[in-house]
C-alpha cells in the first residue's frame, strides 16, 4: 500500500512538472527535451582521507549512473557515453544503478553488454541494482547484461580493490531501496574496521542509516539531480528515497561522519526533459 501511494504522488507531481515544462514556451520546450539532456558535464572531486593508502594516490575511479536506456536515451549515446569513460582513463569503474528504464520491454538488450565490455579499468568494474534495473522482472536481465560485460554486482556484498604491494581499499554494494533489500550489515560484515570503505547505493537517502556504520563514503544516484528545476523553486521531481539528498556533496554525521556524492544521472525518466540538472560523469580521485 504505502508504494502504490508512493508511486501515486511520484506520477501526479511528474504531471504536474510536465505542465510546468510546457508552460516556458517552444524555447524553453526545444531546450529541455533536445539540448540539455546532451549536455553532459564531467565532475571532478578528490577524496581525501587518512585511510586511503599512500599507494592509492591518484587512482581514479568514475561513476556513471541512470542511463535509463530506452526512454529517451540511445545507444548511439549510450556507445559515445562509454567512448567518454575511456577518455577519461579511470582505475575503477562504478555504476550506480538504472540501465534500462524498463528492461522487460527494451528490445535491444542483446547489444548492451557488448558497449559495456569495452570499457577498460584495471582495477575493476563494479555495479548495483537501481529501483528500474528491478523493475518490470528485470532482475536477472541485468544480472546476465553486467556479468556478460565483465562488471562485478555488489549485491549486500563487499569487495577489496588491492594493489600490488598488497594496499587495498573496500568497496560495498547495496541492493535498492525501492524495490530491494538493502542490507548494510551484511555488506560491511567481512570488511576490515581500519581500512578506507565506498559505499554504492542507489538510493541517496540511504546515508543517514550508512552514517551509524564505519563507512566513509557513499555514492549514490536515482535522484536525476531533479531531473527539472526552477529557479527560487528547486526540483521539482524528487524519486522517492532521493528526498533529503539531491545532487552532489553532503557531510553525514550519524555516529561516523559519511561523505555522501549524489551523481545527478546520464538519461531521463518519467518526463523527456532536463531543465537546470544537467547530465553527470563524476571522477574521483583518491588521495591519502
Amino acid at each position: 500500500m504505502f508504494q502504490n501511494l508512493t508511486r501515486r504522488t511520484f506520477i501526479k507531481r511528474t504531471f504536474g512538472s510536465l505542465l510546468t515544462v510546457l508552460g516556458m514556451g517552444a524555447g524553453g520546450y526545444y531546450y529541455a527535451n533536445r539540448i540539455e539532456p546532451s549536455l553532459l558535464e564531467i565532475k571532478q572531486l578528490e577524496i581525501i582521507h587518512e585511510r586511503i593508502p599512500s599507494s592509492f594516490n591518484g587512482v581514479k575511479i568514475v561513476q556513471f549512473s541512470d542511463t535509463h536506456l530506452g526512454f529517451q536515451y540511445t545507444l548511439d549515446k549510450f556507445t559515445g557515453l562509454v567512448d567518454t569513460i575511456n577518455d577519461l582513463q579511470p582505475d575503477i569503474i562504478v555504476f550506480t544503478g538504472d540501465l534500462m528504464d524498463e528492461p522487460n520491454k527494451y528490445l535491444e538488450t542483446n547489444l548492451l553488454a557488448p558497449i559495456l565490455k569495452k570499457l577498460h579499468a584495471p582495477l575493476g568494474k563494479y555495479c548495483i541494482y537501481g529501483n528500474h534495473d528491478h523493475g518490470g522482472y528485470g532482475s536477472e536481465i541485468y544480472r546476465e547484461i553486467m556479468n556478460t560485460a565483465g562488471f562485478t554486482i555488489l549485491l549486500n556484498s563487499a569487495v577489496s580493490v588491492t594493489l600490488a604491494d598488497n594496499s587495498f581499499i573496500s568497496l560495498l554494494g547495496i541492493d535498492d531501496r525501492m524495490l530491494g533489500r538493502p542490507d548494510i550489515t551484511t555488506a560491511i560484515k567481512n570488511v576490515p574496521n581500519n581500512c578506507f570503505k565506498i559505499l554504492l547505493s542507489h538510493a541517496p537517502d540511504m546515508a543517514d542509516t550508512a552514517s551509524s556504520y564505519p563507512i566513509d563514503w557513499q555514492l549514490s544516484g536515482h535522484s536525476h539531480g531533479g531531473q527539472v528545476k526552477l529557479p527560487f523553486i528547486g526540483a521539482l521531481v524528487i524519486p522517492p528515497f532521493a528526498k533529503i539528498y539531491q545532487e552532489g556533496h553532503y557531510i553525514v554525521r550519524g555516529g561516523h561522519e559519511l561523505n555522501l556524492y549524489v551523481n545527478r544521472g546520464i538519461g531521463t525518466t518519467r518526463l523527456p526533459f532536463r531543465f537546470m540538472a544537467k547530465p553527470e560523469l563524476t571522477v574521483f580521485t583518491l588521495k591519502s
